[in-house]
C-alpha cells in the first residue's frame, strides 16, 4: 500500500493514542503516517492538541512508516528553529521524514500576541521561510531581513539526504504560486471537482512531475445518520470556508462559528458513508485523479478497527 497513508490528527487523540495508532497503521500495511501540527484544536470538544515534533520523533522510532507533518513557519515557529528541527530528525531518520509549509491559522499562530497577518504578507512569509530554511538545510550560515530576520544561523547538524519540502494549499491559487517553488504540494478535501483544479493548478504551473499527496477525512458507521453525526461532532468546521479557517483564531470562536451548522451541510466536504466499501471506493478513485498518495483521516472513535478493517481492503 505505498499510495496510502493514516492521518494522525491531534486535534482528536491523545498523543500515546496516535503512536499506537501509527504503529497499528504500519502492521496493517500502510506505508505511510502524517500528523497535524496544532497549539489548539478546532474545538473544545474533543479538545486534545498534542505537540508534534515531539510525537513525530517517537513516531520514527517507533515504525518504518514514511512520516510526515503540516507546519506554518514565521510566527508561532521561527523558520530556523524549524530548519534544526527537519534536520535532526532527517539525520535521525534518513529519507522518511518529509514536511510540508503552509500560510498557517490563527488559531495556532496568534498564541504569540503578534498580529495575525493578511493573506499577501502570511504568503511573503512563507516565501522567505522556504527560503532561510533551504538555505540552512543546505548548509549555509544565514543572514536575511525581510518579514522576520535572521542573524549568523548555521545548521552544524545536517542530513545527507534532503527531505521534500511540500507546499500546503486549499485553493488553486495558492497551489498555481507554489508550483514552481517548492518540491510538491498537499492538499485537504473530498470534493472530487475542487481537488481536481488544484491538482491541475499546480501541474500547469510548475508542478509537472512533482509529488502530490492528499488528506481526506471521512466518517462511516452503520447507518447515515450515525455517520453524519459522528462527522458533525468531531469535525463541523469543515463547512467553513477557507477565510475564517485562517482567521479564527481560539476554539471557542470556532465552537459559536459553526454553532448553527446541521450535519446536512457536511455532505459536501466529507466522505460520509454507511458503507466502508464506499469510502474506499471514493478514496482509490482519489488515486486515480493523479495524487501520488492518500491519507485517511478517520473521524469516528473506532479508529483501530477502521485501521484494520481499511488496511485489509486496501491491500486486497
Amino acid at each position: 500500500m505505498d499510495s496510502y497513508g493514516f492521518h494522525c490528527s491531534h486535534e482528536q487523540h491523545s498523543p500515546s493514542a496516535l503512536l499506537e495508532f501509527a504503529k497499528l497503521a504500519e502492521e496493517c500495511g500502510f506505508s505511510h503516517a502524517m500528523c497535524s501540527d496544532h497549539f489548539h484544536p478546532w474545538s473544545e470538544a474533543p479538545g486534545e492538541s498534542g505537540f508534534a515534533w515531539s510525537w513525530l520523533g517517537s513516531a520514527l522510532e517507533a515504525t518504518a512508516l514514511s512520516l510526515g507533518t503540516v507546519c506554518a513557519p514565521g510566527q508561532r515557529y521561527h523558520a530556523a528553529v524549524i530548519a534544526q528541527a527537519i534536520a535532526t530528525l532527517s539525520e535521525m531518520y534518513e529519507g522518511r521524514l518529509w514536511v510540508a509549509l503552509g500560510s498557517g491559522e490563527a488559531l495556532n499562530e496568534s498564541i504569540t500576541g503578534t498580529p495575525w497577518p493578511n493573506k499577501q504578507t502570511r504568503n511573503q512569509r512563507l516565501r522567505e521561510s522556504l527560503l532561510v530554511i533551504r538555505r540552512l538545510l543546505g548548509g549555509e550560515t544565514v543572514n536575511f531581513k525581510g518579514t522576520f530576520s535572521v542573524k549568523d544561523a548555521t545548521l552544524f547538524t545536517l542530513p545527507k539526504q534532503q527531505p521534500l519540502l511540500l507546499g500546503a494549499a486549499l485553493t488553486p491559487e495558492t497551489a498555481t504560486w507554489m508550483a514552481p517553488l517548492f518540491d510538491g504540494l498537499i492538499t485537504a478535501g473530498s470534493d472530487r471537482e475542487g481537488l481536481a483544479e488544484i491538482l491541475r493548478a499546480f501541474r500547469e504551473n510548475g508542478g509537472q512531475r512533482k509529488p502530490v499527496y492528499l488528506q481526506t477525512a471521512l466518517s462511516y458507521a452503520s447507518t447515515k445518520e450515525e455517520a453524519l453525526r459522528i462527522a458533525h461532532g468531531n469535525w463541523r468546521h469543515a463547512a467553513l470556508v477557507p477565510e475564517q479557517l485562517s482567521s479564527l483564531a481560539t476554539p471557542k470562536e470556532f465552537d459559536a462559528a459553526t454553532a448553527d451548522i446541521s450535519p446536512e451541510e457536511l455532505q459536501g466536504n466529507l466522505r460520509i458513508s454507511d458503507s466502508l466499501n464506499e469510502i474506499l471506493d471514493a478514496t482509490m478513485a482519489d488515486k486515480e485523479l493523479g495524487f501520488d498518495r492518500v491519507f485517511l483521516h478517520y473521524l469516528g472513535e473506532d479508529v483501530s478497527e477502521f485501521i484494520t478493517a481499511a488496511g485489509q481492503s486496501l491491500s486486497d
